[in-house]
């Protein structure tokens, strides 16, 4: 990841920034594996059906926004637990999700994740997602690529959907289009080597990104959970768009990601069941 030690961002990030950011999720990573696996679900702060929050997720997203604001001054931030109701403007903006993978986490799960996204001039400007548990850090910047633990990673090659491992998650609120969701999880549980859903967007947007997954496709997401994934699928050399094969992923609540071959596939049979909503 040295490579990104000259690159411009254009909103006076310092050349240092990288080096600190990185500093700074594993730091993040280590305290959340201080308290993983020691936190009683019964003792959760209940902020709706399906949606947790702990100790762990508050406070790192405390110490997340103290260490980017020392990295740029003057930034705003757009998070689950902050200013979650925010437009993207002319500022500066981190898109975190300080712990992607609550309920993963408080079940003694290993898939959980940091999402950091950069937004400026009117586009994501750099992605990073860090799974303390692997130690695996993903990377990309706007026109420099993606990387995991300083690798170019790219998507994969798969051509054909019944060759394809792709990944999805269940709805949370749109549960009126459960019976459309399911219907087009048994075609495409027919149709391709299988689905798997790991409970979180971020790191199912990484493995895309690398080829582990050759596709992705949620509905119901909110900017946090996909602005780092979504920017380092595309500098893998993938396609990202909303359920409509648009580009309004980041705030209208429907993604897909995959290579640009599978792609039109999964965008048709999405648009079968959704109708592109």
């Amino acid at each position: 990841m040295s490579s990104f030690a000259n690159v411009s961002w254009g909103v006076g990030f310092p050349v240092e920034g990288h080096a600190q950011l990185v500093a700074l999720l594993k730091a993040v990573g280590a305290f959340q594996l201080d308290h993983w696996q020691k936190i009683n679900p019964d003792s959760v702060e209940d902020k709706g059906i399906n949606q947790l929050v702990s100790f762990v997720d508050q406070e790192s997203e405390t110490q997340l926004m103290h260490g980017l604001r020392a990295i740029l001054p003057n930034s705003a931030f757009i998070g689950e637990e902050h200013n979650s109701t925010a437009v993207l403007g002319e500022d500066p903006t981190w898109i975190i999700d300080p712990l992607d993978g609550t309920t993963n986490y408080l079940h003694g799960l290993p898939v959980f994740s940091i999402s950091v996204a950069l937004w400026s001039d009117g586009g994501l400007k750099a992605g990073y997602i860090y799974c303390p548990v692997w130690d695996y850090m993903y990377v990309a910047v706007a026109g420099a690529g993606a990387y995991k633990n300083d690798k170019r990673i790219g998507v994969s090659s798969v051509t054909e959907a019944k060759n394809s491992l792709l990944a999805t998650g269940f709805p949370y609120y749109e549960f009126s289009k459960t019976p459309a969701y399911l219907q087009l999880l048994e075609e495409l549980m027919r149709s391709t080597h299988g689905l798997r859903r790991m409970g979180s967007a971020a790191i199912d947007l990484a493995f895309t990104a690398e080829g582990r997954f050759d596709g992705f496709y949620e509905l119901g997401l909110a900017p946090w959970d996909v602005a780092a994934g979504a920017l380092i699928v595309q500098e893998a050399g993938g396609t990202v768009s909303d359920f409509s094969g648009g580009m309004d992923y980041l705030f209208g609540k429907t993604i897909i990601a995959s290579n640009a071959t599978l792609y039109p596939y999964l965008l048709d049979r999405i648009e079968a069941y959704f109708g592109g909503k």
